[in-house]
């Protein structure tokens, strides 16, 4: 494959495109965008076509990239929305642990599921789960049409990564508040009320549960810094109510609850080939 064909696919996976895709936006057969990738070269007055469509200047598919990528990366995102920042950087995050895989082959044989996959708003496709796991460190992935989040793991410098952690039986106890089903219906009902404090009545109203086990819910949540106890001034006084706290600790934890609860369906794709231990 010539630098041009590899920039060309490189460029469009990041951007989401299937090979049809990116022909539309530039007017071509997508048997054109196939030969590029394969080694052809494209005529040079279609060049800043491809380069307008995928969002890049015309160097960028020479490979000469005038910038550090983690700037342009920076730039790139900042002039997007907010909600095509994230819908981006999840298919940079697919590059990502596609990448990692350290096999071009192997890679080719997946990037085109994904980008159809993300792609496909006419029809419900399947829940996936990508696992990666090698001695460098660990990647996952979920990937659905409209719900998907990813994990990178470094691997410290330490052997295992319990030298990192907090003691297990402090860890347990993390657990075990989940386990508290009024807990975590308390949880969910205050994710509901977005950033909004709402009183313990409100709360009750909206889980169902009476006032003495929505007090002991909140207390708990308040006592590990789940939830944060503020005064409300009325012309009746002073009232008491409270904002849920750690979203991007608990929802992450949620999410990877629910691919245990689903019983970790069959991933698009799975490498393991870790031979030390995880912990």
């Amino acid at each position: 494959m010539g630098i041009i064909g590899e920039q060309i696919k490189k460029f469009r996976i990041q951007k989401g495109y299937t090979q049809e895709k990116l022909s539309r936006e530039i007017g071509v057969t997508t048997q054109a965008v196939s030969k590029w990738e394969r080694g052809g070269t494209p005529d040079a007055e279609i060049l800043p076509l491809i380069a307008d469509a995928l969002d890049v200047d015309v160097n960028s598919l020479f490979g000469r990239e005038e910038q550090d990528l983690q700037l342009i990366l920076t730039k790139k995102l900042s002039r997007m929305s907010s909600e095509d920042a994230f819908r981006y950087s999840f298919n940079l995050c697919w590059s990502i642990i596609l990448g990692l895989t350290g096999d071009a082959a192997f890679t080719d044989d997946f990037v085109d599921t994904f980008v159809s996959h993300t792609g496909s708003k006419r029809e419900r496709c399947p829940d996936y789960f990508a696992k990666l796991v090698r001695n460098d460190g660990m990647a996952l992935a979920r990937l659905s049409n409209d719900f998907r989040h990813f994990f990178l793991m470094d691997q410290p410098h330490e052997e295992s990564i319990s030298a990192y952690l907090e003691d297990m039986e402090s860890i347990r106890k993390v657990f075990a508040l989940l386990a508290d089903k009024k807990l975590i219906k308390t949880i969910c009902y205050m994710y509901t009320i977005s950033n909004t404090p709402v009183t313990a009545p409100l709360i009750g109203s909206g889980t169902g549960l009476d006032d003495r086990e929505v007090e002991r819910c909140i207390k708990i949540l308040c006592d590990n810094k789940l939830a944060n106890q503020i005064k409300i001034a009325t012309l009746d006084g002073e009232i008491t109510a409270y904002t849920i706290g750690c979203e991007s600790i608990v929802i992450p934890m949620i999410c990877f609850a629910d691919e245990i609860a689903k019983g970790t369906p069959y991933p698009v794709f799975g490498l393991y080939d870790r031979n030390k231990p995880l912990m």
